[in-house]
């Protein structure tokens, strides 16, 4: 995982408890998040419900990442407490801006990575899932194009599809389709939410696009300079 700017020890009164049902996914009671003189999160409240799609909101620095980081366990709150269910009781998947794809692998190489014969019965239903997958997104003719000359749009959908062959229980992505126009964008969503409904798929997607979230089903958490300052249905903001 990558690592943020370190928070002294000295300034750390955090309490991680765990949750003693996955109704309730995750809770962050009065947590705020400082680096130096800058406070990224700033007394949040927010709870993830099993089986929920939320969309986290907000001007680039409102602390939209630093809440993904903190929900997914990469980031230790400065102050408040933090509930979550074991590693071994979910397994979270998640999306991150610069992609951590493998450049110098095919398209095609870097969605094999995803491969756990743990999790699949055996390797043709795991390239059942790829292809249904990669079909659907319309990159099945690119998959043997190597990844340093793959566009934006082409390296977020491989992404994606890599994050989801591993069979989450939670997906936290971090603004998945900035590189992607309108309709490309909402085939995303489309296949999100299929997983959500099929699969039970937890789903915590940030994006600055409002516009595009407003067309969107799911609940809405809005950030300004690290408060939240709203939470639910899109048509209301």
């Amino acid at each position: 995982m990558g690592q943020m700017l370190a928070t002294s020890a000295q300034h750390k009164s955090q309490s991680i408890n765990r949750e003693p049902s996955l109704a309730k996914l995750f809770s962050l009671n009065d947590v705020t998040v400082q680096f130096n003189e800058l406070t990224a999160l700033k007394n949040i409240q927010f709870t993830l419900n099993k089986g929920e799609i939320v969309f986290v909101t907000g001007a680039s620095g409102a602390g939209k990442t630093t809440l993904l980081r903190v929900i997914a366990g990469d980031q230790d709150p400065t102050s408040g407490r933090v509930m979550r269910p074991t590693q071994n009781e979910i397994f979270i998947s998640q999306v991150y801006q610069d992609l951590r794809i493998l450049i110098d692998e095919t398209c095609y190489e870097n969605l094999l990575t995803s491969y756990d014969p743990n999790i699949y019965k055996n390797r043709k239903e795991f390239e059942s899932d790829l292809n249904d997958l990669c079909r659907f997104l319309g990159i099945t003719d690119r998959l043997s194009i190597k990844m340093r000359f793959a566009n934006g749009g082409l390296k977020q959908k491989v992404a994606i599809i890599r994050s989801l062959l591993t069979k989450p229980d939670v997906f936290i992505a971090d603004e998945p389709t900035s590189s992607l126009d309108a309709d490309n964008a909402r085939k995303i969503f489309d296949v999100l939410n299929l997983y959500n409904v099929k699969r039970g798929l937890t789903i915590v997607w940030a994006s600055h696009n409002r516009e595009l979230i407003r067309s969107l089903s799911g609940r809405i958490v809005h950030l300004d300079s690290g408060r939240l300052v709203y939470s639910g249905h899109a048509c209301f903001i």
